[in-house]
């Protein structure tokens, strides 16, 4: 599967090339174009339980699966203004956060894991996206993309909110930004300490600091008498 990003980092554009008998699986209403030649077909991915588990980690519970039955392209786009990343999976697992999960080889097994504690998607709930297998995992954002390597940069740390995606290979702690005073005044809230080796994806902006700088510039609807 070939693909190409076009028009990052603000409004980025995923286009997939597909050769005949190939796949591509998105999230539902991610889709922007394709070509005749290729067919849709819409089910709930890995069954009732899995599409559940999907929706409790704040994606669709159907999925749409692109086979090209000729070379054909199709697009994608996320529904926020920002990235698109290609992260290629070899075997390994990588936990996406809600909502960052674009589209991927259809290969690739896509469920939702209980985060325990350590879960850090507080508007999320204690749910992370996993995300396993081989092929093309691609991966958007709010903002921009930035790849960080921990096995130059070590000890890490990153406001939970500009988390895109990690891998399993990396260590994390969750903790406050310093006391209770700190977590009060400083307009933080959880931050989150990456350690060992893998690479973590980062957003330049993050959707709740926009919606709290928003919400009160909103006009308040007088009631009437």
């Amino acid at each position: 599967m070939d693909y190409e990003i076009t028009s990052r980092p603000s409004y980025a554009l995923l286009t997939a090339s597909l050769d005949a008998g190939e796949s591509i699986r998105a999230e539902s209403g991610a889709m922007v174009s394709h070509d005749a030649g290729i067919d849709i077909e819409t089910n709930a991915t890995g069954g009732f339980l899995t599409s559940i588990r999907r929706m409790v980690g704040g994606e669709s519970f159907f999925q749409n699966t692109f086979t090209a039955r000729e070379p054909g392209e199709v697009s994608f786009a996320p529904p926020l203004p920002g990235d698109v990343e290609h992260v290629p999976l070899r075997g390994e697992r990588v936990y996406v956060q809600s909502g960052s999960y674009l589209a991927g080889d259809a290969s690739l097994d896509v469920d939702t894991e209980f985060g325990g504690a350590r879960s850090f998607f507080g508007g999320e709930g204690l749910f992370l996206l996993r995300v396993a297998g081989e092929g093309p995992l691609f991966v958007s954002s709010y903002g921009a993309i930035e790849a960080v390597d921990l096995d130059e940069r070590g000890p890490f740390v990153v406001d939970t909110g500009h988390i895109v995606a990690f891998e399993d290979r990396a260590d994390f702690t969750v903790r406050k930004v310093g006391g209770l005073r700190s977590t009060l005044t400083s307009g933080e809230g959880l931050v989150c300490e990456f350690s060992g080796s893998g690479t973590v994806w980062l957003q330049s902006r993050s959707q709740d600091a926009f919606l709290s700088w928003l919400i009160p510039q909103l006009p308040t609807q007088s009631s009437s008498a």
